[in-house]
Order: structure tokens, then C-alpha cells, then sequence
């Protein structure tokens, strides 16, 4: 993906029913820079809808640098070590944030 755009457009091509079985949460994805934006991910038992702009309700919001949350979309920036060295801000549920792996299929 070559864009903020692009990677939320493809993010149920990537997204594992069976591993959000149960689950509703919503994920708030705040990216910064040139074409960055605000997007979320809302998950509710197995279904994922993803929108443009902010939730009213997040359980979770994770705050990212365009060029960051493009390599980590990508593969070449893990999200432990985007939290690590600050790269990657989460506000809300850690839990949440850390199922992301398992719930959607990484590059």
C-alpha cells in the first residue's frame, strides 16, 4: 500500500473473522503528516466496518506518523517496536491494541 487511504481501504482484505469472533471494540487510528487522516475500525463479533474520521466511542486510539503507520502497514516496522521507541502512541485499552496482530493477517 502506498497510501493512509489505500491501507484502511484494504483493511478487510486483511482482517481474520475467526480470531474476532466474540469481540466488539473499536479501534481509532489517528495518523499525522501529509496524507495522513483519521480513520477507526470497528469490529462487532467476527464483522468489520471501517470508516473515515473520528468514532464517537473508541476503546482505543492509536496515534502514528504517516511514514510510521506505512512501514508498519507494510511490514518493515514491527508495532512492538513502534511502541517501544515511541512511534507508536496508544491511548485506551492495551489489550486491544496488542489483539490487532492476531486479528488482522500482517504482511
Amino acid at each position: 500500500m502506498t497510501t493512509v487511504r489505500e491501507t484502511f481501504e484494504n483493511m478487510p482484505n486483511a482482517f481474520r473473522p475467526e480470531a474476532a469472533r466474540g469481540m466488539n471494540a473499536v479501534y481509532q487510528f489517528d495518523i499525522l503528516g501529509d496524507g495522513g487522516g483519521k480513520w477507526y475500525a470497528a469490529i462487532a463479533d467476527g464483522q468489520l466496518t471501517v470508516g473515515e474520521g473520528l468514532h464517537e466511542k473508541p476503546n482505543v486510539t492509536i496515534t502514528m506518523k504517516t511514514d510510521n503507520y506505512l512501514a508498519m502497514s507494510a511490514g518493515k516496522l514491527s508495532g512492538m517496536v513502534a511502541f517501544a521507541t515511541g512511534k507508536l502512541k496508544v491511548k485506551g485499552d492495551m489489550i486491544l491494541a496488542a489483539k490487532m496482530q492476531a486479528i488482522f493477517k500482517q504482511p
